[in-house]
Order: C-alpha cells, then structure tokens, then sequence
C-alpha cells in the first residue's frame, strides 16, 4: 500500500520538485497550495492538489483526517527575506502560525517525519561559511519565523517525539521559478527582464556575493530524507558551495542570452553582504552534489524560461510599512533584484 504524503507549496518552485521526486519513489502525494507564488500547471500528473492556505488550521485538520498522512514536506512559505521587514504580520502568520498548523497535526496524527525547508537566513550576517554548528542570529523577520518553526520542532520533538529534518537552502534557482516575482529570486528577475528588453537591475554596486544553488541539489535531499534515518532530528544546509558576485552573475546570465549587460544601480538595500554555507554534513548523509555548475544550470533554467516567455511582475499588495521601503518596490515601481 502506498504512503500518503503533504507537500506544502506543491505547485512552487522547490516543492514541485519535491512532489516529483516523491511520485518517483513511490508516494502518493497531496499538494496543498494557495497558488499565491506557484502554478497549478506545475505540479506533476497523478499528485491530488488542494487549492488553500496553511494558515487555515480548519483546511489542514481535514486534510489530516482525510489521508492520515505518512510524512509531511513543509515548502509553503513567502520567502522574501528583504521584504519582511515591511510585511511583519503577513509574515508571522504565513510562515510561523502556518507552520504550527501543521506540526499540531502532525504530533495529533502520529506523523513518522517532519520535513521542514528553512533557510540560510536563520544565520544572519558575518558567519561564514554558514555551518550548523553556529548560532542562528536572523535579521530579519523571515529568517526570524524560519528560525522560530525550528526551534518549535525541536521543542515537538523532545514533548512529543515528533520526528524531523530541517534544510536550510540557499538562492536556489532553476525551472519552474516564478520569474515574475520581483521581489525575490535574482536569477529568474534578470531573465524576465532580459526576456523584456529591460535593463538588469541590481541594488548597491554588486558586488555582494551568493551561492547559487541549482534545483537538484536541493529538492533531491529533501525529497529523499525521510528514507533515510540518519538525517531524523537533524539540521542540515543544502546547496551549492561556490559564491558568486551579482555582477559575475548577470554576465553569466546575459551571455546565455546572447545579450551584453546592461545594468541599472539601484541604492543599496538592508542585506547581508556575503552568504554561503559550509556542506560538508549535507554531503556525508546524502551523498555528493549534482555537480551541475552555474553555467549549465543557468542553460537548463534560461531553456525552460524561453518556453514559458517573460511574465508580468507581481506587486505584493499588502505592505504594512512604507517606511525606507528599497528603491523599485513601491506599488507600480519598476521591477528590481
């Protein structure tokens, strides 16, 4: 008899692959989405796809009921870390009091694993290589609720014997990414631009560096962890291990269009500065990377990109703070990176 499994966010970026990855190992696969950064079309065929919101504790103790799921992939979140600071309460509620949600269910209903995607900015500025062995200190309000739903598994964990495993990935990109969201996502704001004769966009000088982690190398451990018992209980960072500056970026991605860099300065924005992360225990449990670089994967993506055409951006209308909002995000501002 098949398992029953969650994928929160199914109809995402990462967590479409995720649902992918486990059809391939056999699961059957409930995707429960409220479409607000993803895309029906993306989830793959034979997953059952519920239209709703984590946030909706009634929703998500039916689903419960309804399926008595095995395992639970928690990808649902908006993971717009600037934005945060402007956004508290959307925030709080969709990736912390969502999360609850579904970690209540989950210790009512005897779940054999949480799988939780966190992220690299649990860790804050000036920790490098980001190792798990360090101190989260977020900045900001997304790493903050991220931080807050890892610390409450492990509270789950110890009171209930909830089973987990936590990921924090890093800048991942790759297909099915929602180009169109420009408040998040360098790699794909960059495409949709150049895909609409636009100038590139770029806050501070760009020199600020990231480690560009292609889909695969992140929605393969996740989708894999619970199959494997040593990752129970543990904290691990996934993704690539080489940073790249902005600017180094944009070239790499206007050569694969076939484009010279043309590129607008923005004033700097509220972020960290440098960000990778050290791998290494990733690696021991899970096996080495992909081995898929920035170019070819740059390629896979820009492929995919072409297909599907430039979208129109998205505006996030529900700003609760104005104040030293970045250049290019005010309602009906140009779109920025």
């Amino acid at each position: 008899m098949k398992k029953n499994v969650l994928v929160t966010g199914g109809a995402g970026f990462i967590g479409s692959h995720v649902v992918r990855h486990c059809m391939e190992m056999g699961f059957e696969v409930v995707v429960l989405d409220d479409l607000s950064g993803g895309f029906e079309d993306h989830i793959p065929e034979g997953a059952s796809f519920v239209q709703g919101s984590v946030t909706d504790h009634e929703l998500v103790t039916k689903l419960f009921n309804q399926y008595k799921f095995e395992y639970v992939y928690h990808l649902a979140a908006y993971a717009a870390e600037g934005l945060s600071h402007f956004i508290r309460r959307f925030n709080y509620n969709t990736n912390l009091v969502g999360s609850i949600n579904l970690i209540n269910e989950s210790v009512k209903h005897k779940v054999k694993c949480f799988v939780f995607t966190s992220s690299i900015a649990v860790y804050g500025k000036g920790q490098l290589p980001m190792s798990e062995d360090m101190t989260p200190e977020p900045e900001d309000p997304y790493g903050v609720s991220k931080y807050a739903v890892e610390l409450d598994l492990r509270s789950a964990h110890e009171m209930f014997g909830l089973n987990y495993v936590v990921f924090r990935p890093h800048n991942v990109y790759g297909e099915n990414q929602n180009i169109g969201d420009k408040y998040r996502n360098v790699i794909g704001i960059f495409m949709n631009q150049i895909m609409q004769g636009k100038q590139l966009t770029i806050f501070g000088d760009g020199t600020q560096t990231r480690a560009f982690s292609y889909i695969d190398d992140v929605a393969i451990p996740i989708a894999k962890s619970v199959e494997i018992p040593a990752a129970y209980n543990q904290v691990f960072n996934v993704g690539a291990d080489k940073p790249y500056a902005v600017n180094e970026l944009a070239k790499v991605v206007c050569n694969e269009f076939g484009v010279s860099p043309d590129i607008n300065y923005l004033n700097a924005r509220n972020e960290v500065l440098h960000a990778y992360s050290d791998h290494s225990k990733a690696q021991k449990v899970f096996g080495e990377p992909t081995g898929i670089d920035l170019a070819e994967g740059i390629a896979r993506m820009a492929a995919w990109a072409r297909k599907v055409g430039a979208r129109q951006s998205q505006e996030f209308g529900q700003i609760e703070i104005t104040e030293k909002l970045p250049d290019g995000w005010a309602i009906g501002k140009s779109v920025t990176v």
